[in-house]
């Protein structure tokens, strides 16, 4: 095979959850210039219908866009099946939908730390088992987990504060590589990317108030922008990842390998 072909998505149908800003708009990007047909779903329909508007646009691939909350079981099950509707069966699906809540370990509210394990772990739990079967049956999928980092190692408390989102991503990591073991028989493939910090919405805050300690966590000096994240995904997608299963990939300027 070509090695432009080994990064050839066409033909291919991806679904990106939290796809309508940050990092998912970022993925569903590449992964349309890459030639995939793309789905974009959020909690934000306007946000997604946006991304898939202009990427339909600019690449001239097909596009679908959808609200969804990930934490709800028969939403999930209903845009899958719309997004199969309208594009195709589901190849690649990015689970990145995800959420944080920020307080001191002792202060954290059970309510609250349980909102992030669902949104976090249990959505991609969700999304991963309504899309596996047609994968394992047709005997090719990619399923990409957005961790983090932050499911890797333990922050300074002056930088962040959000122990239940450090357990979530680890779950993340756990389940990616649990998950890789048991459908690598059957030609699918579960890998995770793990970002450090980013400028997103999510983060701008945790940056505002600690970008220069964050900064002097990164080997590399600075802070990576969502776009640095195009090539990891469209890598882990493809055929060129084809002999690589439940690994993590840090993106985060060396922060790891301190």
């Amino acid at each position: 095979m070509h090695v432009r072909q080994l990064f050839d998505l066409t033909g291919k149908v991806a679904f990106v959850t939290g796809g309508g800003r940050g990092l998912g708009e970022a993925m569903a990007e590449a992964l349309a210039e890459a030639g995939a047909s793309v789905a974009v779903a959020s909690r934000r329909l306007e946000d997604c219908q946006a991304v898939a508007d202009r990427l339909a646009r600019e690449t001239g691939v097909r596009t679908w866009a959808g609200a969804l909350d990930v934490s709800d079981p028969q939403a999930i099950r209903d845009t899958v099946a719309a997004v199969e509707a309208a594009l195709g069966p589901i190849d690649i699906l990015v689970n990145n939908s995800g959420t944080s809540w920020g307080a001191p370990f002792e202060e954290m509210p059970l309510e609250k730390w349980e909102y992030v394990l669902r949104v976090n772990a249990t959505g991609p739990f969700l999304l991963t088992q309504a899309v596996v079967g047609g994968m394992t049956a047709r005997r090719w999928g990619r399923i990409i987990n957005v961790a983090s980092i932050a499911g890797m190692l333990g922050v300074d408390p002056r930088i962040m504060q959000a122990t239940g989102y450090h357990a979530s991503k680890g779950a993340v990591i756990a389940m990616t590589k649990d998950l890789a073991v048991k459908l690598a028989p059957h030609g699918v493939t579960v890998n995770a990317i793990a970002p450090g910090f980013m400028p997103t919405k999510m983060t701008r805050g945790v940056i505002r108030q600690a970008g220069d300690l964050i900064v002097q966590t990164v080997p590399m000096g600075y802070l990576g922008e969502p776009a640095e994240i195009k090539g990891t995904v469209v890598f882990l997608a493809g055929e060129a990842s084809r002999y690589i299963t439940g690994q993590v990939i840090p993106l985060d300027g060396g922060t790891t390998a301190w």
